[in-house]
């Protein structure tokens, strides 16, 4: 399964998770294939944030609603509460500030849906232990001189990540690509999971 195709599967359940007729906001929405999703599938009314001119070009031909914004610097741009849903699909680990991109998407979000990859799974703990190099695998598909991640993350730092970033997680899904799908992970997740999904909302004070 090519890291296209894993983006894909993990689109389909991002979108299981938003109800239908959601305001939805997608930061980092690349070429707003997730938003075209949303908008056909869940009749969603959807807007994105990109910073990439080509993301923008594209998000333009598919007719997605589209704003250039670097996401360390905010959403000024956008009201408290304007939204239903704020989605972080495998953005997290890539932008400088993630507790303030975090903050942000909570601020202007009733709820968020997080996807990132786990880099607490066991393939990537035994290469390391192994071959002392590091991993490239499906769900991190980049050598580290070429990567775009800059925060390597893990499942239980998420959950501390969130709750210091004044946020809950609602909903957690545990992932593993197999067999060109995506599966749940029941038992022990942070080690065998590889992609994880998550709902977020905002902490009560």
């Amino acid at each position: 399964m090519t890291a296209a195709e894993l983006l894909r599967n993990d689109f389909r359940l991002i979108a299981s998770l938003v109800p239908r007729g959601a305001r939805v906001l997608d930061l980092g929405c690349g070429d707003g294939s997730l938003l075209e999703l949303l908008r056909s599938e869940r009749g969603a009314i959807v807007r994105g944030v990109e910073l990439d001119l080509d993301g923008i070009i594209a998000c333009v031909g598919r007719d997605v609603p589209v704003v250039q914004a670097d996401l360390d610097a905010g959403l000024a741009g956008f009201p408290d509460d304007s939204f239903d849903v704020v989605v972080l699909s495998q953005t997290l680990q890539v932008v400088r500030r993630p507790d303030l991109v975090v903050r942000e998407m909570l601020r202007v979000g009733t709820r968020g849906v997080v996807s990132f990859p786990n880099f607490a799974h066991w393939r990537i703990r035994a290469h390391l232990a192994l071959r002392g190099r590091m991993p490239v695998s499906r769900s991190i598909p980049y050598a580290w001189y070429e990567t775009p991640n800059i925060h390597h993350t893990t499942l239980k730092d998420f959950r501390d990540f969130v709750a210091d970033s004044g946020g809950v997680v609602e909903q957690e899904l545990p992932l593993v690509s197999r067999g060109g799908s995506l599966h749940a992970v029941r038992l022990a997740p942070n080690l065998r999971a590889d992609t994880v999904l998550a709902v977020v909302e905002r902490g009560t004070a």
